[in-house]
């Protein structure tokens, strides 16, 4: 049976049977007009409840409000929503979540309308007051985080004079808003070992100074691993860090969290989170590997939570980012990078062979594979990866970003059953990059291919892949239904979802992807009380007005962890 149509069927007893039978008193009961279950493949089909009761950390009970008194007794706490919404808590299908605890500590350099930066002048002041703010003394290491070539006015990185001009008493490290790329001064550069002897590693690029081999100071995807590991060490308290990173991701709506591509020493740190009870949201980990060799995962135990800490599988990453020009892409770059041929596709981390092996093993031994690949060039090579392992077991092998794939590459995902995780906040934060610059005006308008995928039957879903962009659920849903960009232009409207269809990615279809369905991602008798209350319906809601929704209230495991 189709799992869409049993999840309506068991809503539907229990709207039907369940008030009828006496019960234990609930711990809450919402009442409300706007109970949203998320139990349909179609908004026309979607029952409209209105009460929800909750015991413990199951809901109990969903019906009609007249029927309520079964399940209320003098603990029980009632909540009137009024006008506003219960739904299902967001599901984080990927982002990272130690990295957006340890970003809290750097110095803010992203553009409007999440940092103050717009050109290199206002760059190099906020490294200059951050300095003086945070008191770092000389010798010690000065992180920014989210500088954004494609929003400076120069339309440019920073290079390493620049950077020496902020400070030459301190290493300099400056963190590209894809993650992938890094800008250093002179003093980092040295410090990881970097000069013009040092030759591009497999997988990465040193871009250097015109007519010389010295590096500019501007670094891209493997080349970037040196400085990384000078910059690994946690800095202040990394407990505190992470209690704020929840309590971020909670303030959107957001009940499981994903920490994808995580290193051991971050493994570490929530293991000690969970073993403390730290956790307030449930947390799922991808450990990052780049070989076939399972003895690094061979002491973990997937697919259960271990207080609130699962881990989900592995993460392995293909290419580099769409925006920086780096990812993998079967066709030329509408606008090459400075010092590359007309011809430049961008380029692979890993050969076809190795993705091959890699992706074999772990499936073979039931670990479940999230893969980025932003360029379709990318794509080929997870989906060949995929068909050449001939998965017995139900796998869904997740694409991580998905940005340029193709229909042909859907059409192959679909019968491979592969899920697409698409990164649709591109579209405002960088879609006029896209269309102007990166693939131009044709490829442009298909990045993030929602209503492709949608049209396919396939389970897709959305995210923000924080701390990329801040893990704002309402502002995804709002992207991926009106794919409006910073300039305010339409980028392909053909790719419109509703804002159901929209949902149904941040809630069961995230909660199919960690294979969790029958647990999260709908409102039904016997699934987890992970809720999130909205200022209103967002359901009757135009999409282009989404953004005046609010997160009112997020409950997890029947607890309520975060209130505006």
């Amino acid at each position: 049976m189709n799992r869409h149509i049993a999840d309506w069927l068991l809503a539907a007893f229990t709207l039907a049977v369940l008030p009828l039978r006496a019960a234990e008193p609930a711990d809450h009961l919402f009442v409300g007009e706007h109970i949203i279950t998320m139990t349909a493949d179609d908004e026309a089909d979607l029952p409209r409840p209105t009460a929800l009761a909750v015991r413990g950390e199951e809901i109990v009970w969903v019906g009609d409000a007249r029927d309520a008194a079964a399940w209320t007794g003098p603990d029980t706490v009632r909540h009137e929503l009024g006008d506003r919404a219960l739904l299902p808590g967001f599901v984080d299908a990927h982002g990272h979540l130690t990295y957006l605890a340890a970003t809290l500590d750097w110095a803010n350099l992203a553009a409007p309308p999440v940092g103050p930066v717009t050109d290199l002048p206002t760059l190099q002041k906020a490294l200059a007051a951050y300095i003086d703010e945070q008191e770092i003394p000389a010798g010690a290491w000065v992180i920014g985080n989210g500088y954004d070539d494609s929003l400076l006015k120069e339309l440019r990185h920073p290079t390493r004079a620049e950077l020496d001009a902020v400070s030459t008493d301190h290493p300099i490290v400056l963190i590209h808003v894809s993650g992938h790329l890094m800008a250093a001064n002179s003093l980092a550069l040295a410090a990881a070992g970097i000069d013009g002897e040092t030759a591009d590693p497999p997988g990465g690029h040193i871009r250097r100074l015109p007519g010389s081999n010295e590096p500019n100071g501007v670094l891209e995807e493997t080349a970037t691993y040196p400085l990384r590991a000078q910059i690994a060490r946690p800095r202040g308290n990394p407990m505190e860090a992470l209690e704020t990173a929840l309590e971020s991701y909670a303030s959107y709506g957001i009940t499981t969290v994903q920490d994808g591509a995580i290193s051991e020493p971050m493994i570490s740190l929530l293991t000690s989170a969970a073993d403390a009870g730290a956790l307030t949201l449930d947390v799922v980990i991808y450990p990052i590997v780049s070989s076939p060799d399972l003895s690094v995962v061979a002491d973990r135990s997937f697919g259960s939570y271990q207080k609130r800490l699962k881990f989900g599988g592995v993460k392995l990453v293909l290419d580099g980012s769409p925006q920086g020009k780096t990812a993998f892409l079967n066709q030329p770059y509408f606008v090459p990078p400075d010092g590359m041929p007309d011809d430049y596709r961008g380029y692979p981390i890993y050969p076809d062979k190795a993705v091959d092996a890699m992706v074999k093993a772990y499936l073979d031994a039931g670990i479940p594979v999230i893969a980025h690949a932003n360029g379709d060039a990318a794509a080929d090579q997870l989906i060949g990866a995929v068909a050449a392992a001939q998965p017995r077991s139900d796998h869904r092998t997740v694409m991580i970003h998905a940005q340029t794939v193709r229909d042909d590459q859907l059409d192959a995902m679909r019968d491979l059953g592969m899920v697409p995780s698409f990164f649709s906040a591109h579209v405002f934060f960088w879609g006029d990059w896209h269309r102007d610059s990166v693939l131009g005006p044709e490829r442009g308008a298909r990045i993030s291919p929602t209503r492709s995928a949608a049209d396919r039957g396939i389970r897709f879903t959305i995210h923000n892949d924080a701390p990329v962009v801040p893990p704002d659920m309402i502002r995804l849903l709002w992207a991926t239904s009106a794919r409006t960009t910073r300039s305010g232009v339409v980028l392909g409207p053909d790719q419109r979802m509703t804002v159901y269809e929209s949902l149904a990615a941040a809630t069961r279809n995230a909660a199919y992807q960690y294979f969790e369905e029958g647990r999260k991602g709908t409102l039904a008798a016997g699934k987890q009380a992970d809720l999130v209350i909205l200022s209103e319906d967002p359901l009757p809601v135009p999409p282009e007005e989404l953004l005046r929704l609010a997160v009112s209230e997020t409950w997890s495991r029947g607890r309520q962890v975060w209130a505006r």
